[in-house]
């Protein structure tokens, strides 16, 4: 299939659900649960900036107004292991919703990426 990485994982509607489904993950992940206990009381704005942050990030017509990775993650000095915890809800995330290995795979490039950003910072 042809596209932007956007239009692969089924634009606007296709990445909120996986953006919900992943934050629903976190929440339920030992690994990294308690990260998100502050947030459980607004909920909707934590998922509504996890998908218009991978919406814009994959090409989509999403405006990121949040901070960036490094801004997010200074100060929380997050582990490898909480890393790659979000890392699997992620992939997991994209196999509940039938994605194709290839967007997998630019998917895990992209998170991977952004690391030096957001581990032990």
């Amino acid at each position: 299939m042809e596209g932007s990485l956007y239009e692969r994982l089924g634009g606007t509607e296709g990445i909120t659900k996986i953006a919900n489904d992943v934050v629903d993950l976190h929440l339920i992940n030992p690994a990294i649960a308690t990260r998100f206990e502050n947030a459980k009381m607004d909920m909707p704005t934590l998922k509504n900036g996890a998908a218009t942050f991978f919406i814009a990030g994959t090409g989509g017509p999403s405006v990121y107004k949040g901070m960036d990775m490094l801004a997010t993650h200074k100060g929380l000095n997050i582990s490898d292991t909480e890393f790659l915890a979000v890392i699997s809800d992620m992939m997991k995330a994209l196999d509940m919703n039938h994605i194709d290995q290839r967007e997998k795979e630019e998917v895990l490039f992209v998170l991977y990426s952004m690391r030096e950003d957001i581990v032990a910072v």
